[in-house]
């Protein structure tokens, strides 16, 4: 089973993956259960909802779609032993400044990392907006199959991540440790971009649902592993797309 702790764009668009790979899902949010009845209907029977504590402790693996200011919420005991995929992205205009992460001292899933100790977090799915992580989905072996960046401590908990990954219709490029993470933050090449092609120059509110109306571009693991290792550190919240302020 595949536990999700937030069911936005996001984890909503693992979910649907999740379920059309075979996966039984727990999805759950901060507003309470009876909230996704109707995303449980249609994902049918493979579905249920429960609270994050619930998810956490159903599940193996655990997605994380949360934004970075929700990461005091997560129940650390209940995801103790368990491995989290952390999907979020540091915007200091959304989660307001943080000097560790400004500095550079911390990623931020080195953050989530230190507020779950007893887990095992892997980064993942922050490149890709919602549609696309969908609409690029395709079985293993297909000429025209994605990857995505994962980056982690754990050689174990990023095996089970591209295993699943894998199941989902993504190949996984492992870019190293949580402290090499911003390698594919919002200031990398391979962050969204890639998948997307040209963006118009339009406004925040305009532009997921802009992306719902391009099927996006494959971009295969020899390409993305390139991207990452040609990454440039800059100050966190440099530098990123006029349209990427409202993604989680």
């Amino acid at each position: 089973m595949l536990g999700l702790i937030g069911s936005g764009m996001i984890g909503s668009a693992v979910a649907r993956l999740a379920v059309a790979a075979g996966h039984e899902v727990i999805l759950s949010n901060s507003r309470g259960p009876e909230t996704l009845a109707g995303l449980v209907a249609e994902l049918g029977g493979r579905a249920q909802a429960g609270t994050p504590a619930q998810a956490a402790r159903a599940a193996d693996l655990i997605v994380a779609a949360i934004p970075l200011s929700a990461f005091a919420q997560l129940p650390a005991d209940a995801l103790t032993g368990k491995t989290v995929l952390d999907t979020a992205n540091y915007y200091p205009e959304r989660d307001g400044s943080l000097a560790e992460l400004d500095s550079g001292e911390l990623t931020s899933s080195e953050l989530l990392q230190r507020r779950l100790p007893g887990s095992r977090v892997v980064k993942a799915f922050n490149t890709i907006t919602p549609h696309q992580l969908g609409a690029l989905a395709r079985p293993a072996g297909a000429p025209d199959r994605s990857a995505l960046p994962i980056a982690g401590d754990d050689q174990d908990a990023k095996a089970a991540v591209t295993r699943l990954l894998d199941a989902l219709g993504y190949d996984a490029v492992d870019i190293g440790a949580l402290a090499d993470g911003w390698r594919s933050e919002p200031n990398t090449p391979v962050y969204i971009r890639p998948y997307l092609g040209e963006v118009p120059a339009i406004s925040v509110e305009d532009f997921l649902a802009w992306t719902t109306t391009t099927p996006g571009l494959a971009v295969p693991a020899g390409r993305i592993a390139e991207l990452a290792a040609a990454a440039v550190r800059l100050r966190a919240g440099a530098a990123r797309l006029p349209s990427e302020a409202g993604r989680s």
